[in-house]
């Protein structure tokens, strides 16, 4: 096998809408060198391993020249790295910094009063399924609620939506390792853009706070501050972005798989108690976040009888390694009662999702009441039709007839 081909496979879009044969083929070999030096790494174990070691960089301006990059720099947009493509000790300034008015110890309550307000919106948008006999659950449930959390959380206007529909997009194709024809070009100009509205917003809410992190964060950056205006612009795009992408995905994921089970889906209908660990089944059987093709080795690492020279660009295949044998007893099977269900759906280590617990919060809300509310859902499309992205994996429709909606 020639690395080239297979990764060349794994972004060719005749696979997306099931990569896992080629998953079992990468599985063969722990540790694969590409044509081109970039490593391929597939199972459990090494992946868990190299994703939580420090000689591992999410920075790709420590790569060789020559290799591609990934994830903007202030040369090409006006505006420094996001953390999540930075190391130690700036990650853990900025990831710190932002987790503050997020999340524990700072505020614990945060994301639990979110909880009653994003309720109302999954009631809204159910609401909306009377009278249809046909719904996307893509365009009408699995987007507008991931967008309508962050931007409560972030304190950006819902109505901006539109505004920054296009810029969201552009930027999750710049992560794909293939994003096409002008993607990289494409997507920094959409970074560059989309920090703008975003700066001005931030300086608009230093003169009138409102709720959101942004105003929570914006008063604390500059000099002695704990971001520089540009790291909490940088900051703001990620998570905008990142905010909702995947959570998308988990949610419209998690319905194409129950209705994929009916059995599965007999059982949540009846016992919404099985919310959790199905929800925790889906992140490693359909993960969102199909694999990290942006770290970078910063020393040779001996791993599965293979050296991974200093330089070289490391792909960790999440996705694979979730369904490998050795970890997992019948990984090619859905089953929400599995246990001992350590999956990498969210990543693992230092740089482990910052966003899981709103996804998580999301997709608990969401889930029982579509399942509980609508009657007779029927798959209209099988495949649906998939997003170009090989990473941020997921239906781009996902088209059901239905018979109307409960209370």
């Amino acid at each position: 096998m020639t690395l080239g081909s297979m990764s060349a496979r794994i972004n060719d879009y005749a696979n997306r809408a099931d990569p896992y044969p080629l998953f079992a083929e990468l599985r063969k070999q722990p540790v694969i060198r590409e044509d081109d030096g970039t490593y391929l790494v597939s199972t459990y174990y090494e992946v868990k391993s190299l994703a939580n070691d420090p000689r591992l960089s999410n920075d790709t301006r420590n790569r060789a020249p020559g290799c591609p990059r990934t994830g903007g720099s202030e040369e090409d947009t006006g505006l420094p790295p996001s953390f999540i493509f930075t190391d130690p000790p700036e990650h853990d300034r900025l990831r710190g910094a932002a987790n503050r008015p997020f999340g524990p110890p700072h505020s614990p309550r945060f994301l639990h009063d979110l909880q009653a307000d994003l309720a109302n919106v999954v009631t809204e948008l159910l609401d909306a399924f009377e009278g249809k006999d046909q719904v996307d659950i893509v365009e009408d449930f699995s987007y507008p609620l991931p967008v309508t959390a962050i931007c409560k959380v972030l304190g950006v206007p819902r109505e901006d939506e539109p505004r920054f529909h296009g810029w969201a997009d552009a930027l999750a194709a710049g992560v794909d390792p293939n994003p096409g024809e002008n993607g990289q070009e494409q997507a920094d100009t959409a970074r560059q853009e989309l920090g703008s509205y975003l700066a001005d917003l931030i300086d608009a809410s230093r003169r009138h706070p409102r709720p959101g992190i942004l105003s929570a964060l914006a008063p604390h950056t500059g000099p002695g501050g704990r971001m520089t205006p540009k790291d909490l612009v940088a900051t703001a795009v990620l998570l905008l972005v990142a905010g909702h992408e995947t959570t998308v995905n988990l949610i419209t994921n998690t319905t194409l798989t129950l209705l994929r089970h009916p059995d599965v889906l007999r059982r949540f209908q009846n016992d919404q108690d099985l919310a959790t660990p199905l929800i925790e089944e889906v992140l490693r059987y359909e993960p969102p976040v199909q694999f990290v093709p942006w770290t970078t080795a910063l020393a040779d690492i001996d791993i599965a009888d293979t050296t991974i020279p200093k330089g070289s660009p490391v792909w960790l295949m999440l996705a694979a390694a979730n369904r490998d044998p050795k970890r997992f007893e019948d990984p090619d099977r859905f089953m929400p009662e599995r246990k001992d269900n350590e999956h990498l759906g969210f990543y693992t280590g230092i740089h482990y999702c910052f966003g899981a617990p709103l996804a998580r919060i999301e997709a608990h809300l969401a889930l029982p009441e579509l399942f509980r509310r609508v009657k007779n859902f029927q798959l209209l499309e099988d495949p649906p039709p998939y997003r170009a992205n090989a990473v941020l994996r997921g239906p781009r429709h996902l088209p059901v007839a239905i018979e109307g909606v409960t209370a």
